[in-house]
């Protein structure tokens, strides 16, 4: 009897144990300013970090100064404000250093 019930607590536990989430896949040239205006301080932090990697990759840049990540936060953040239809990668482009 214990042992059905232990068996059956088991399989039950196997049963609700939820799958790791799905990946999610962004298309970093389609995010416009207002999303990115849109998400939550994390996710722009996140996209801000992919961003700065991205391009400094793209220009054979190997050192990275971080006194200028909130910087360039910031001033990406105020060009999407007055743009809300732009590109982040425009914004980032002609405002990040």
């Amino acid at each position: 009897m214990i042992r059905k019930l232990i068996l059956a607590g088991a399989a039950s536990a196997f049963a609700f144990v939820a799958p790791a989430s799905a990946q999610v896949t962004i298309d970093m040239s389609e995010i416009t300013c207002k999303d990115f205006r849109g998400y939550d301080a994390g996710t722009q932090d996140f996209i801000g970090n992919w961003m700065r990697g991205y391009f400094s990759a793209k220009n054979n840049i190997t050192v990275i100064d971080s006194r200028y990540v909130k910087r360039n936060t910031a001033k990406i953040s105020r060009y999407c404000k007055k743009l809300p239809k732009s590109s982040l990668m425009d914004a980032v482009l002609k405002n990040a250093r």
